[in-house]
């Protein structure tokens, strides 16, 4: 868990060194961020367990804290962990134990723990609440201005991924001339199979958007000429891996321990508005048209998750 404080600064230097290592073999983003995140619950297991040094680490331990992951109580749902989550601890385990061995610190026998049967086929979806969560997020509980046309573009991303519900291409491809604010659409020029759509966006949207395009977007362009919606730190188009990890940063912030274990990915904000509007009665042929889907057979998904609700 992110908020897990390491005492024993033999193993913060370990978790740092582990990250740099991720980095340097050009993993993504996201994996360079999560993964470190995984081995620190481990090594917070470790103090708890009273191994004070890495070298005493050994396979065994591994496996009980992995067991404990499993049956990890959760006020808000009970039981453990989905199996992807189990899956992405696993995957920390084995990078980990390929850092020690490189690194010269630890050789450990192979694992061999078997990998959970992937859940990630059924369809994950945020409630309204923790929508309201990630927009909270983008909001600094310090005073530095600097971060603030960051989070104004978090809030932006936010609107046009849940909002708009695009889907992560999409939102890449946006540029600035493609919202009108005097009518509230969005054109989509780069759809699926290249097909076209507008989309209406409402007046808190709008505020968001207009927002991040008046005020934050000049200062993160830089002089730069760039047509791109969103831009990144060095003033181009952001790249969508780098959207699917402010996600995962805002996820985190909101200190919600069932959210931050969800699989959110910016396609599970375009879920998540589709379910909350037919919640809300809109007719799902007009949902079809709001998410741009070619029949309506794939919009009806939706309202199977409704049913189960």
């Amino acid at each position: 868990m992110k908020k897990l404080l390491l005492k024993n600064e033999s193993y913060q230097y370990i978790e740092k060194s582990f990250r740099e290592w991720l980095d340097i073999l050009g993993y993504a983003e996201s994996t360079i961020y999560n993964l470190p995140n995984h081995i620190r619950e481990l090594l917070y297991y470790l103090e708890k367990q009273g191994v004070h040094h890495i070298t005493e680490l050994d396979n065994q331990l591994i496996k009980e804290h992995y067991n404990n992951l499993k049956l990890r109580s959760n006020e808000f749902r009970g039981g453990g962990l989905s199996n992807n989550s189990l899956n992405k601890h696993l995957q920390a385990f084995y990078k980990f134990t390929d850092y020690l061995r490189q690194s010269g610190r630890l050789i450990l026998p192979i694992l061999n723990i078997d990998w959970e049967t992937d859940d990630t086929s059924e369809i994950e979806t945020l409630t309204q609440e923790e929508i309201q969560l990630l927009y909270k997020a983008t909001y600094n509980h310090y005073e530095n201005t600097k971060l603030e046309p960051i989070n104004a573009r978090d809030r932006a991303m936010l609107t046009v991924f849940y909002g708009c519900g695009l889907r992560r291409n999409e939102g890449y491809h946006l540029d600035l001339s493609d919202l009108d604010f005097d009518r509230r659409i969005l054109h989509v020029r780069k759809g699926k199979a290249n097909k076209e759509r507008l989309v209406p966006f409402n007046k808190t949207n709008s505020k968001y958007l207009q927002e991040y395009v008046y005020d934050s977007r000049p200062i993160l362009i830089k002089g730069i000429s760039d047509a791109a919606l969103f831009i990144s730190k060095k003033g181009v188009r952001m790249q969508a891996q780098s959207m699917a990890l402010r996600l995962k940063l805002l996820q985190q912030r909101t200190d919600d321990i069932y959210l931050q274990e969800k699989n959110v990915r910016l396609h599970v904000l375009r879920h998540s508005i589709a379910t909350h509007l037919l919640q809300n009665g809109m007719p799902l042929e007009k949902i079809s048209t709001f998410l741009g889907h070619s029949s309506l057979e794939s919009t009806q998904v939706y309202t199977h998750l409704v049913n189960e609700d």
